[in-house]
């Protein structure tokens, strides 16, 4: 019998796995795995389960928020032949599962994680550790780990905006020397985003046919500081019409498959919405088709 090892983070988003868990056991046992179930207990445990145990089943299933998805993706970097990824969205924002096309509704995700497609996937290495989706650094980045469950759990996304608008007032800009694929850049930057999605933060981003979960290639986007007020026009039109060419300069978008960040000073940045450390220099690249996730029927390919 096919082996499926279930590991789900109680304190997601707003709890509501809790009402959802026997109908999510039930969605995925309906497609015949024998299931394990491991509830995590604390920061990485997610991580030592999939690391630990994830060989010796067919399948891993995460449910939880984008936390918990990048704990488990990090354990099962670690192996050499790592099983497939099914992923049962639960947190707050969730933003990789816009890439996956997943239905809404746990039970109909569990299903579809028990039963869909598996689809190749790049993942990130960002000094040696694995990231999803997203590594940013920069205006607001500290927002989503620096937000407090509690609002998270009562405000939903809402939580983020009211926390990310009592930074206006502490922006900084970083000098950074950024160097890629055939390029390098420096300058004074407010924000830099080295993704692979079409949502960050609960907001839509790159358009779906620019973004390929598998080719190898991220697509990374730098603000600049704005020193005229047409600066600050241009890096709204850019990022709003999600195309830097209209910002007259002041946002940068490029694909590269590796990216060494340089600064002066210790520079703080997120991985999947949490806390990534403050190196000054980040060496940061793509595992090409690393991993396998399951899909939608509306995924990317």
């Amino acid at each position: 019998m096919k082996r499926l090892l279930f590991i789900y983070n109680l304190h997601a988003g707003k709890g509501q796995i809790r009402t959802h868990l026997s109908g999510i056991l039930d969605a995925l046992g309906k497609e015949g795995w024998l299931i394990t179930v491991w509830p995590t207990r604390g920061p990485g445990d997610a991580t030592r389960a999939a690391s630990d145990l994830g060989k010796d089943f067919d399948r891993v299933v995460c449910c939880g928020g984008d936390g918990t998805l990048n704990e488990t993706v990090s354990g099962l970097a670690a192996l050499k032949d790592p099983p497939v990824l099914g992923y049962i969205p639960a947190g707050t924002t969730n933003d990789f599962s816009r890439n996956l096309g997943l239905p809404k509704g746990m039970e109909k995700a569990a299903a579809t994680a028990a039963a869909g497609v598996p689809k190749a996937c790049d993942i990130g290495d960002f000094n040696g550790r694995t990231f999803v989706y997203v590594a940013a650094f920069g205006a607001f980045t500290d927002v989503a780990y620096g937000t407090p469950q509690t609002f998270k759990n009562v405000f939903g996304h809402l939580a983020y905006l009211i926390e990310g608008a009592t930074r206006l007032g502490s922006l900084k800009p970083y000098t950074i020397r950024a160097e890629y694929d055939g390029g390098k850049i420096e300058g004074d930057f407010l924000y830099g985003m080295v993704s692979n999605t079409v949502s960050v933060g609960g907001f839509q981003g790159l358009p779906r046919d620019r973004v390929k979960l598998d080719d190898g290639l991220f697509e990374v986007i730098l603000v600049k500081n704005p020193t005229r007020p047409q600066d600050l026009q241009g890096i709204v039109m850019g990022l709003t019409r999600q195309d830097p060419e209209v910002s007259n300069g002041a946002v940068i978008g490029f694909r590269t498959s590796k990216l060494t960040v340089t600064s002066a000073v210790p520079l703080p940045w997120t991985l999947d919405g949490e806390y990534g450390g403050n190196p000054t220099v980040a060496q940061i690249e793509n595992r090409y088709q690393a991993l396998r996730i399951v899909h939608g029927e509306t995924g990317s390919e």
